[in-house]
Parts: C-alpha cells; sequence; structure tokens
C-alpha cells in the first residue's frame, strides 16, 4: 500500500502501463476525522467501497 499525505485538490494519478488510462483521485474537503476523496475514472472502472465488494444488491422499492 502507497501511503501518501495530500493537501486539498493535490491529485494522485493512477495510469495503466498497458493502455494509458487515468484514474484521478484527489482530497476536496477535510472535515474532523474524515476526508471527502473524489475519483475521476472512465465507465471501464467500477468504483465501490471496500465494504460493498461482494455484497449483492437486491431490486429496489417498488
Amino acid at each position: 500500500m502507497l501511503s501518501l499525505t495530500r493537501r486539498i485538490r493535490e491529485e494522485i494519478l493512477v495510469i495503466d502501463r498497458q493502455t494509458g488510462e487515468q484514474i484521478v483521485i484527489a482530497p476536496t474537503a477535510y472535515r474532523g476525522n474524515q476526508v471527502k476523496i473524489g475519483i475521476e475514472a472512465s465507465d471501464r472502472f467500477k468504483i465501490l467501497r471496500r465494504e460493498l465488494q461482494g455484497r449483492e444488491r437486491g431490486p429496489g422499492p417498488g
């Protein structure tokens, strides 16, 4: 795991070595002990919180 210190709008890039496609990650706000993070990626990537990985979503209400 890479651990970095970033200020607001200081971006981190994740680049696919084969395609050059990028994922941009940046802190957008701090409040108490929480950090808001912005992530930009193409539709090719599925982005979700780790605690939701593997959970199956049932049908919505109605």
